[in-house]
C-alpha cells in the first residue's frame, strides 16, 4: 500500500498526495474571510504548489473561497457538487467537474468518489437561502490501494456507517468550527468521535479548527475571549480523548494548523 502523504494547511484545507496526483480540499488560502481572520500564519505557498485537483465540499465562503481558488491557478481542475459548476464557471473557472453522493470520476490513478453530507448547501446559507443551492458533500479519495475520506462539514447521520465497508485509511474530521458555538451540520468532539465510531478508519485527523476567529473575538476584553481563546486548542484534544474513552481502534493524529501530517505511528519504548 502506498500511503499518503498529507499537510494540514488550516481550516478545512489539507494537501492530499495520492496515486501520484496532489489534491487540495476547500483551500483558504488567505488572512481574512468577511469577518473572519487567520489567527495562525498562512503556510508556505510551496504547499499549494502543483496541485491537480481541487475538492470543494460545499459553496460556504469558508470552504469555497474565490480568491484562493485563483491563488491555487484558475486552470486547475476544480471538482464541486453537482449544481456549482455552471455558477464557478461563470467566475472564470473553466475547468470544473459536478460529482453527486455516490458518483466517483477518475483523475489519472485517483478515484474520487461524492460522500453524502449534513450541511446546508446554499453559498449563503444555512440561515439565508441567497445564491446556487446544491448538494454539500465529502469525498473518498482512493487510489495505488489507500484511501482518504474528506467529509467537510457535516452533521452525524447513521449513513456514515457506509463507509466502514470501504476500509477507510485516513478520515478527515471537522471537529470544531471558528465561532464560540456551531450552528447546525456541524461535528463536534464528541460527535466526530460518534463518526470515528461509525466509519471505523484506521487513522483520523481532526480539521476545521485552530485557524479562523471572528475580528477581535480573541484579543478584545470581553466575556467570549477566554472561552475563544480555549476553543482555538481543545477540540482536537477533547476529540482524542473521546476516541480513547470509547475504545476506538482508529489512532488520532492531531497536528497544528500549517504543518504535515506524520501517519507513521511513534516507535515504540524499548
Amino acid at each position: 500500500m502506498a500511503r499518503p502523504d498529507l499537510h494540514f494547511l488550516g481550516h478545512s484545507t489539507v494537501r492530499v498526495e495520492l496515486a501520484g496526483r496532489t489534491v487540495l480540499t476547500d483551500p483558504l488560502l488567505a488572512d481574512t474571510v468577511g469577518l473572519l481572520r487567520r489567527v495562525v500564519p498562512l503556510p508556505d505557498p510551496a504547499t499549494w504548489a502543483g496541485v491537480d485537483v481541487v475538492v470543494i465540499s460545499h459553496l460556504h465562503g469558508d470552504h469555497l473561497h474565490l480568491p484562493s481558488l485563483r491563488t491555487v491557478g484558475p486552470s486547475t481542475r476544480i471538482v464541486v457538487p453537482r449544481g456549482a459548476g455552471a455558477w464557478l464557471r461563470g467566475r472564470g473557472f473553466p475547468n470544473v467537474s459536478e460529482l453527486s453522493a455516490g458518483e466517483t470520476l477518475t483523475d489519472g490513478g485517483l478515484h474520487i468518489t461524492g460522500v453524502r453530507a449534513e450541511h446546508s448547501g446554499h453559498r449563503l446559507g444555512p440561515r439565508l437561502t441567497h445564491g446556487p443551492a446544491t448538494e454539500s458533500l465529502g469525498y473518498l479519495l482512493e487510489g495505488a490501494g489507500s484511501s482518504v475520506y474528506f467529509s467537510g462539514d457535516t452533521g452525524l447521520f447513521e449513513g456514515m456507517a457506509v463507509l466502514a465497508k470501504r476500509a477507510v485509511d485516513v478520515a478527515l474530521l471537522p471537529v470544531w468550527g471558528w465561532g464560540p458555538n456551531l450552528g447546525p451540520g456541524h461535528l463536534d468532539p464528541v460527535t466526530a468521535a460518534d463518526a470515528t465510531a461509525l466509519i471505523r478508519p484506521r487513522i483520523v485527523v481532526p480539521v476545521h479548527w485552530g485557524t479562523l476567529a471572528v475580528a477581535g473575538l480573541t484579543s478584545l476584553p470581553t466575556p467570549l475571549r477566554g472561552r475563544m481563546r480555549r476553543l482555538l486548542v481543545d477540540p482536537p484534544r477533547s476529540f482524542a480523548a473521546e476516541v480513547t474513552a470509547r475504545g476506538l481502534d482508529a489512532r488520532v493524529v492531531v497536528t497544528d494548523p500549517g504543518q504535515p501530517v506524520v501517519l507513521t505511528a511513534p516507535a515504540a519504548a524499548a
